[in-house]
This record gives structure tokens, sequence and C-alpha cells, in this order.
């Protein structure tokens, strides 16, 4: 099956189908060009949209991603941006591989098949050259032949007449033998232009046309293995791709099962544990008494009050309420008292964890500055030995004050666990929620009702201030003496007290000191009769009185 012998005569539709060959390949180019663009394209937006849910380096959110489902979600992050590289990979290859090699192809190709059908148009050309020659020749000679019997004619003509000269006649004669002379030269042109004419025809059609289509159907043929090929590149590409993208997946459902939900539950604990004990059962306390009531051991109310101080219902609590601040502006006490016990204890732990790692780090650099000082005195020619004596002074220096340091923490952190197991008295005033001798019983109760967050709830106290209406011998209750002041103090930064029980004081404000500072990092200060309330003692400058009467008395 050849084309040069079954599309002898089909030359301008193979034209016109070797053109329609190039153009599906140019728009088979174009179809991977635009698969290349959409796998870019999918890839950028997939790593952005994996760079997006990524945790901010030094937040909040980056310390959520402890627990084992946050951990598994960042490693889907991870796994989806190796994903889309693999988009990228799918992009490059089929650029390289498909695109760039087709488009030099296409060139080539079109380079090839105008030389095909430049020989073809030459070789009809020749023939057509050739058929006119004969034609031309053929003309001639039926010219010539007409001629001759003209010339034949005549010359009968003239003899037959007895009134022409011999002369005319002979004449006529040699015209008649002229002409017929030509019709015979012509004959032979004819002859010899047929026979080449023939010859050349046969060339054409059955050596020269084979041989150029048979050309033209291997560079057909060759272009269409060409894009069979492509496509199957096309698909390999893909496939190649695909064990990678599997170890993508595979590793996302590895970190999907890696959640822990009991794992999560227990860092929920740790994170959020105050290290308190829940509060006791609150006994009934019988207002058809006269004046006096008893309080149980068991509430969390204040049992050492003198019975002096009672609660005015319906009035707002002027007693001691939780001292912590969640949106503290400044910076915390340095033992981190104004955090519950047991995340005070989590804090001082790391503290310890950060200055031993520290401590590790100075003398790491104190060994490798001794063993340079030895070397330079073994070799003096290398250093001077006596160089490095002020930087070892002062490694020395930072480590004893690490060491120091260290130890103050490890003191509050050994303070701290020895509470842990008991709500005493003294972890109480260490977390900020001690009371004094005098503190009346409502204030000890809402004192004791804060939520393990450090929060404080006065539902209690509020509802009991909408269920028990205002009596005449609610009076009684008016007369509660306030915190006697033991000194003054001067606010050395202004503080914003938004949290129940602090208050906010101005740079430079001067005001009364009720209570001190037991440790808590808190000082409780008054500026008029119905104005009191707590701020850090880091704020403030204090004034004590010595020989204040009403200093308070701690248990």
């Amino acid at each position: 099956m050849s084309w040069g012998t079954e599309l002898w005569d089909q030359f301008d539709n193979l034209e016109k189908h070797t053109q329609w060959g190039i153009d599906v390949l140019e728009k088979y180019i174009k179809f991977v060009k635009e698969r290349t663009e959409i796998e870019l394209s999918y890839a950028k937006q997939l790593r952005n949209l994996s760079k997006k849910y990524q945790p901010k380096k030094n937040s909040k959110e980056e310390e959520e991603y402890r627990y084992t489902s946050t951990r598994a979600f960042l490693a889907t992050l991870n796994e989806m941006n190796d994903y889309a590289g693999q988009h990228e990979v799918i992009s490059e290859n089929m650029t390289s591989l498909i695109t760039a090699e087709l488009t030099r192809y296409v060139q080539e190709l079109k380079q090839e098949r105008k030389s095909h059908f430049h020989d073809g148009r030459k070789a009809q050309q020749h023939i057509e050259t050739c058929w006119k020659q004969l034609e031309a020749s053929k003309r001639r000679f039926e010219r010539d032949c007409k001629e001759a019997d003209r010339a034949q004619q005549y010359f009968e003509k003239m003899d037959a007449d007895i009134n022409v000269t011999k002369a005319d006649v002979e004449k006529a004669r040699q015209q008649a033998q002229l002409r017929h002379q030509m019709a015979e030269d012509s004959k032979a042109e004819y002859s010899s232009t047929l026979q080449k004419f023939n010859s050349e025809q046969h060339e054409h059609y059955y050596t020269h046309i084979p041989n150029i289509f048979q050309k033209i159907q291997e560079m057909e043929e060759r272009r269409i293995v060409r894009i069979g090929e492509s496509m199957k590149t096309f698909a390999e590409v893909d496939r190649q791709v695909i064990p990678i993208i599997g170890k993508c997946l595979d590793e996302i459902t590895k970190a999907a099962e890696s959640v822990d939900h009991k794992n999560d539950s227990q860092m929920v604990i740790e994170a959020f544990k105050s290290g308190f004990e829940p509060p006791g059962d609150i006994d009934f306390e019988d207002f058809t008494q006269p004046m006096k009531r008893t309080v149980s051991e068991s509430s969390l109310s204040n049992s050492r009050g003198d019975g002096k101080s009672e609660p005015k219902f319906g009035s707002k609590s002027k007693g001691k309420l939780w001292p912590f601040i969640k949106k503290n502006k400044g910076a915390g006490p340095e033992d981190f008292s104004n955090l519950p016990p047991e995340q005070r204890r989590k804090k001082l732990q790391q503290k310890v964890d950060e200055l031993n790692r520290d401590i590790q780090k100075e003398m790491d650099s104190r060994d490798a500055l001794t063993k340079m000082k030895d070397v330079y005195i073994k070799n003096p020619q290398m250093g001077d030995a006596a160089s490095v004596d002020h930087r070892l002074a002062e490694l020395g220096q930072n480590i004893e004050k690490l060491r120091l340091e260290v130890q103050k923490f490890e003191g509050w952190l050994a303070e701290v666990e020895g509470r842990l197991p008991a709500r005493t008295e003294q972890s109480r005033r260490q977390s900020g929620v001690y009371e004094a001798q005098n503190a009346s019983g409502v204030n000890s109760c809402a004192q004791d009702r804060e939520s393990p967050d450090g929060s404080y709830t006065e539902e209690q106290s509020q509802e009991t201030e909408m269920k028990v209406p205002a009596t005449d011998f609610d009076d009684e209750f008016d007369d509660e003496e306030p915190l006697p002041t033991i000194g003054t103090c001067k606010a050395l930064y202004t503080f914003e007290g938004q949290n129940e029980g602090t208050i906010s004081v101005a740079e430079g404000e001067m005001l009364y000191v009720i209570e001190e500072d037991k440790g808590d990092g808190w000082t409780r200060i008054r500026r008029n009769e119905d104005e009191e309330g707590y701020v850090p003692t880091s704020y403030v400058e204090v004034y004590l009185d010595k020989n204040a009467k009403g200093a308070m008395t701690y248990i």
C-alpha cells in the first residue's frame, strides 16, 4: 500500500492532508501547554493554601500545634506543599519532553513537507513542459502535411494546364517536393518528441511521483507515530509522580491515624489545671437566730472571723476579689505568683530548665575558651593567652549569676510543689487568694468561688442580692469597718485595672496602702472610701507607717 501508486493523481489532496496533520500536531502542542499552565496554577494555589493555614511563628497559634490533632493538620499542610511540588514536576516534564520537543519537530516537519511538495511541483512542471513540446511538434507536423498537400495539388493543376509555361510547372513541382520534405522532417521530429514524452511520462508516473509521494507518506507516518509517543509520554509524566503523590497521601493518612484524643485531653488538663481543690459544702446559715451565726468549718468561708464583720446583702462587696489579671499589659511577678499553683509550677519548671540550658551553654563556651588558652600557652605564636582571661572571668560571673537564679526558682518550685496536694492558706496567699482575719464572710465565700481559669464569679452573691429583699435589719451590717491604712504609695506607672478586684491608677498619683504585698505580687490600695483594689507591687513605691495600729495579721 503506497501513496505513490494508489494516490498518483491526488497531489492537491495530499498537500491539504499533510497540512491538516501539522495543524493537529500544533493543536496538541497547545493543549499540552495549557495543561502545564493549569498544573502550575494548581500547584501555586495549593502552596498558597498550605501557607495560609500554617501557624504564625512566635504566636499563640503556634503553641496550639502541640496537640496531636493540630500536629496532624500541620503534617497535612506540609504534605500538601509536597503534593503541589509534584504538580510542578508534571508541568516541567511536559514542557521539556512534549511541548519543547514537538515544537522543534513541527518546524522540521514543515521544512521537510515544503521540500517534498516542491519536488512534486517541479516534476509536474517538467511533464507539463514535455507535453507542450509534444503538442507543438504535433501541430507543426500537421501544418507541414497540409502545406505539402496544397503544394502537390497546385503542381498537378499547373501540370494539367496547357496554357502554363514549362518553367512555372517546374517551379510548382519543386515547391511541392520542398513541402513534402518539410512534412517528412516534421513527422520525424514529432515521432521523436512523442517517444521522448512517453518516456518522460512513464518516468514521471511510475518513478518520480511514487518516490516523492512515498517520502510524503513516510513523513506523515512519522508525524502520526510522534504524536502517539507524545500522548504516551503525557500519561507517563503523570504516572511517574503517582508514587510520590501516594506517599504524600500515605503520610496524611499516617498523620490522621496519629491523632490521640486521650493524649490531647491530658494536654488540656496540663495546660489549664490550676492545682486548687474543689470547694467543700456550704452549711446552712440560720438567719432566724439573733445576730450570731456559726459558719461551717467545711465551708470555704472565712472561719477565722470574730463575728463582728457580717455581710450586708444588697450592697456591693468590699472584700478582696480574685486578683489575677488576664490582660495585664505589664510584666507579671518574677515568681509567677499571679498564676494558679499548677500553672505556676509549670512556668517555674520551664524557667529552671531554661536557666540550666543557659548555664550549659556558658559552661561549653568557658570550656572552649579554656582549651584555646591552653593552646595559646603551649604555642604563644598562635595568640596571647591573657587575651581570653577577661572573657573567662565574664563567663564565670555569668554562670554564678545563673546558678543563683536557678536556686531562687528551684526554691519557689519546691515551695509550690509542696503546696499542691492540699489547698492550704499559704498556697492561697501565694496564689493571690489570701484573706485578712477581719474580712467579711460574704467576701470570703466570694473568694472561694473563683473559677479554675483565674476568673471571678459573682453569681452567688448576685442571686442572694436578688432573692433577699432589703429589710430594716440590713442597717446593722452597714457598720462594717473599712481596713485601716498602713502607709502611702506613689504610682510609678499608669495601670489600667480591667479585672474584678483591681483598681486603675495614674502615674505619679498618691494613694493609701491598706494591705501590703504578701508575696503574690499585689498590693491593696485605697483612693477614697468607695474606691479600693489591687495594683501590681512593681507599679507603685510603698511608704509603710511602722507605727500604724491597723497592721494586718496573716495566718
